[in-house]
């Protein structure tokens, strides 16, 4: 019997199907070794040794691995083929005791994707175990467990408990804390704009036929260009817009020229997280676990990659998808190859692409709808890369209007979509568009010397606009641009830098929280080489060295360690505990309350060390006074006893005043003051809808009552049309069934 092992459940009941009966695929259920949670794990005297145990959570499974491994006569290790995936397989040869088995006993095998063929090859192909990418794996493990276990308890003395530091993740909220400053800090310029609507003369056209109106831009006044701020204000445009009254506005020039735009790449692990972001609305996290189950099951290829390759068997399996989905038309007479520019990227791996690329995204079966869409991007975004570039015809055309003003117009229409029948890629906020500045459609036909149809001026007011807050696709494309985090920690550092509170989503963007700017200003003070972007790139690159073998991880870590460790063990003995002195005066002692941090934010506390009187900030006093008035008369649901106004996590609630002993607790609603008219037990309350924050009303009963409505009722009648409605199309429910029946 041959024992295979890889991380998941998902991957092994996969692989089961390419393999007979001699194989047996069992799974290790990620890491089985891993440093202890209770203590620093790392032997910083010896070497930076590490203390490896296996988790109370993985001994059972490890168990049985152990008695199958021992009655197996070869051990397949089949892990990912990136650093995390070779140090699972190096730490499975400790945690099964396999050491002491012969070599030919024990085998590693990797592929980019799980399919029958790419198994049986790796089969075929079996290599010992990388200790250079294990080591590089030891590195990043050993280093980010010593700036979070050496450098958190510093957080915890100086600001509050509970707070942690990372390598990466602190990198992240720096920048969108210096981002949120700028943001502050900017001041909005007004300026203005002068576009003129003209169109070819009548007489220039076919009897009976009008002109094709066309705007142009104003760009030139007398010899000097002008920028997008050169009109500062209503009176300068006014006087630009009088003094081209009586303008006649005639053709200078007519440049066409035909352009080529060529598709974006393949994916890899980054650019698929940012377009998913922007396309569908998915979030780092969302899109690697969706990544992840389509990888598991043989769709796609290994999703942690930052290579630009594709297979050669995929690369001559595009071609014959376009030429029988779009025409021959769009198929390339060889295959188009492209540079990853990325630091570090790793281009022996492949891009992420589709394993079958004659699978269209409607016949995947029955999948959850985030991996369709997802694979759908994958599978469109590979055939792209592979398809003719998209050909448009440009024209721009210079325009004067009398002797001192110069406009342009610009127009483009495709001529061949190309690549675009399939493909486009999706813009960022404040990213700009190569061809922004063009008009879809062609312009008119026009010659040099050709005078115009005057139509309309038109003045716009404009505000210069801060930069934007980071989004998920945003923030990724800046640490990637930096050479900080890899593929596989990109998805886990955002995730993380929202866990502990530093950065809250607003529209999806990514806004710091108070104890975010006041974790990222101590750490920017005190540990400015932590948090570096330049030295954590640093970092990143000597990771890479060590995967290739031209450097050992314990120099690696001593450089980073012993100036690190010096300048906490000062900072420690010389940094005041992060205090404010507020305007309250203590109702125990008479002294002015100290603001400090609590888990849930601010709040005021006696200057005695040895009092333990709190009280809320008087602006959050008023905010508990007001949902207090408001939610007056709520009782609880488990006792019946008044509830109170408390903060959590999360925000305000209300919780049964006799806690602990009664755990109860309900949402703060805004009620709108009607009954539910389909119940007629619940209130009509105001809701937000979990995607994008769109606001409705529905029964607060739900889910026993579905009833919901988009806009908020303002009278009975309007409640019972809203009523009739919903009884005719009642919404679609996910997971729960409705106990009310409408009649």
């Amino acid at each position: 019997m041959k024992l295979v092992i890889v991380e998941s459940p998902t991957k092994a009941k996969t692989i089961s199907r390419f393999l007979g009966k001699d194989f047996v695929i069992e799974s290790s259920y990620g890491h089985v070794r891993d440093l202890p949670k209770s203590q620093l794990g790392v032997d910083v005297e010896n070497n930076f040794t590490p203390k490896y145990i296996i988790p109370l959570k993985a001994r059972k499974n490890v168990n049985a691995l152990k008695q199958k491994a021992a009655k197996a006569e070869k051990i397949i290790l089949a892990t990912d083929e990136d650093r995390e995936g070779e140090a699972i397989a190096w730490h499975l040869l400790s945690a099964l005791n396999l050491e002491d088995r012969p070599e030919d006993h024990i085998e590693r095998i990797v592929f980019h994707e799980i399919t029958e063929r790419a198994i049986k090859e790796a089969l075929k192909n079996p290599r010992e175990i990388d200790m250079h990418l294990v080591d590089a794996q030891q590195a990043r493990r050993i280093l980010d467990r010593l700036v979070g276990y050496k450098l958190s308890p510093f957080l915890w003395k100086k600001i509050r408990s509970g707070l942690s530091a990372g390598r990466v993740q602190s990198v992240a909220v720096r920048l969108v804390v210096e981002r949120e400053r700028e943001i502050q800090k900017f001041v909005a310029q007004e300026y203005w704009s002068v576009e003129a609507e003209l169109a070819k003369k009548s007489e220039d056209l076919p009897a009976g036929k009008a002109g094709k109106k066309f705007k142009a831009r104003l760009v030139k006044i007398g010899d000097k260009a002008i920028d997008r701020l050169a009109i500062k204000n209503a009176s300068e445009a006014k006087q630009i817009t009088d003094e081209l009254a009586e303008a006649e506005y005639r053709v200078v020039e007519v440049v066409k020229k035909e352009v080529r735009r060529a598709p974006a790449p393949p994916f890899t692990t980054s650019t698929l997280q940012q377009e998913s972001a922007k396309k569908l609305g998915f979030s780092a996290k969302q899109t690697m676990i969706f990544a992840q189950r389509l990888y598991e099951t043989g769709f796609i290829t290994y999703m942690r990659t930052d290579s630009l390759n594709i297979a050669a068997v995929a690369l001559a399996q595009a071609q014959e998808v376009i030429k029988n989905n779009f025409g021959k038309e769009y198929c390339l007479d060889k295959p188009r190859f492209y540079q990853n520019k990325s630091k570090g990227a790793q281009e022996a791996h492949e891009a992420v692409r589709p394993t079958d690329l004659s699978r269209l995204p409607e016949g995947l079966g029955k999948l959850d709808v985030g991996q369709i869409k997802l694979y759908d991007l994958i599978w469109k975004r590979t055939l792209a890369c592979q398809m003719q570039a998209a050909i448009l015809d440009q024209t721009a055309v210079e325009i004067s209007a009398g002797p001192k003003y110069m406009f342009r117009a610009n127009g483009q229409v495709i001529k061949f979509d190309g690549f675009i029948k399939v493909y486009t890629e999706t813009k960022e906020e404040g990213e700009k568009d190569d061809d922004s500045d063009y008009n879809d459609g062609l312009l008119p036909e026009l010659s040099a010397g050709e005078v115009l149809d005057f139509i309309n001026l038109i003045k716009g007011q404009h505000f210069t606009e801060p930069p934007p807050r980071y989004t998920d696709a945003s923030l990724i494309k800046t640490l990637e641009s930096y050479g900080v985090g890899r593929p596989s920690t990109y998805a886990p550092t955002l995730a993380t830098i929202q866990d502990r509170g530093y950065v809250e989503k607003e529209d999806k963007k990514y806004k710091p929280t108070e104890i975010g700017f006041s974790v990222n200003d101590m750490l920017v003070e005190n540990f400015p080489e932590v948090i570096d972007i330049n030295f954590t790139s640093h970092i990143e690159e000597e990771f890479d060295q060590i995967a290739e073998g031209k450097m050992g991880w314990a120099p690696v870590i001593q450089e980073f360690y012993a100036p690190f460790s010096k300048n906490l063990k000062e900072k420690m003995a010389s940094v005041e505990q992060l205090t404010e002195t507020s305007d309250t005066p203590c109702p125990h002692c008479g002294k002015m309350m100290l603001i400090k941090f609590g888990r849930l934010g601010k709040f005021l506390a006696c200057p005695d060390p040895e009092s333990k009187v709190t009280l809320p900030l008087p602006e959050e006093a008023a905010k508990i006074k007001q949902l207090q008035e408001k939610t007056l008369g709520e009782l609880c649901p488990v006792c019946g006893k008044p509830l109170e106004v408390k903060r959590g996590r999360f925000g305000y609630f209300l919780g049964c005043v006799d806690y602990p002993k009664c755990k109860g607790i309900m949402k703060i609603q805004n009620k709108t003051g009607f009954k539910c008219p389909a119940c007629g037990t619940g209130d009509v309350v105001e809701k937000k809808s979990r995607g994008r924050g769109k606001i409705f009303y529905a029964c607060s009963r739900f889910p026993d009552c579905a009833f919901l409505m988009d806009k908020k009722p303002e009278n009975q009648s309007e409640l019972d049309e809203a009523l009739a409605q919903w009884k005719l199309k009642p919404p679609k429910t996910r997971g729960y069934k409705s106990k009310f029946k409408t009649k």
